[in-house]
């Protein structure tokens, strides 16, 4: 690569050289040269080589596996659109991949301000906590924390819940019919708790999803934050001008 005597200069060029490279000449789940080889190859420095794998792993070219390497990421091809998606399922199903949730943790406790304030119910209020790692393809792709009032969804159990999506039992089981949900998105960094379900590296980008979801009576009857691969999912929306 030719030197333009700045660095950031480099690091551009080398994110649109690998760029080109993973289009081009890379499927999924190809493995990157080391950090070592690109340097030899493009005749760049080890800190040029590292801040370009950060922003192709930011833009979701590429995931990191401790200790095996980096990656070409299947954005292109299997990435799920988190806009509007409520059932991970059904989604996953449209994307031809085999969906599978596991849940990790179901109990009781009380609503602590945060869950109080999201739910709009009393602090200290009785709720459920729902903790799900969702996979598609053996693939661990997002863990999610629902929490519900338990005064609609009395004598809930785990049972029930592994028998069929939530959706399906908010309407089947408890005739809580969904009218909307308000949907959150932000990037932020995975904390190491959720780096280790998801077999992500620690501090690797993360999109996290806040949705409330409301019934028919405009009760908030689910609160959920997500956490989920930045190499598998994106965001799209179309926003129409009106006249």
């Amino acid at each position: 690569m030719e030197s333009s005597g700045k660095g950031k200069s480099l690091y551009y060029q080398l994110v649109d050289v690998l760029k080109d490279r993973i289009e081009k000449q890379m499927t999924a789940h190809d493995q990157l040269p080391s950090e070592r080889e690109l340097c030899q190859h493009y005749g760049v420095s080890r800190t040029t080589v590292r801040l370009a794998l950060q922003e192709l792993e930011t833009l979701g070219y590429i995931y990191r596996r401790h200790g095996k390497g980096t990656f070409v990421s299947d954005l292109s091809v299997k990435s799920s659109n988190l806009a509007g998606a409520y059932s991970f399922t059904e989604a996953m199903k449209e994307l031809g991949r085999l969906p599978k949730t596991v849940i990790l943790e179901f109990r009781q406790m009380e609503a602590t301000k945060k869950i109080a304030q999201a739910l709009n119910i009393t602090l200290g209020e009785p709720v459920f906590k729902i903790k799900r790692l969702r996979l598609a393809d053996a693939e661990p792709l997002m863990v999610e924390r629902s929490y519900l009032p338990v005064k609609l969804f009395m004598n809930l159990d785990l049972p029930l819940l592994e028998s069929k999506p939530l959706y399906d039992v908010f309407s089947q089981d408890y005739d809580q019919i969904v009218q909307f949900a308000d949907e959150e998105f932000y990037a932020s960094i995975v904390q190491k708790k959720d780096a280790d379900l998801l077999r992500i590296a620690d501090s690797a980008p993360v999109l996290h999803l806040i949705r409330s979801t409301y019934n028919h009576k405009n009760e908030i009857i689910e609160y959920t934050d997500s956490v989920a691969r930045a190499d598998q999912f994106h965001y799209k929306i179309r926003h129409v001008r009106s006249h």
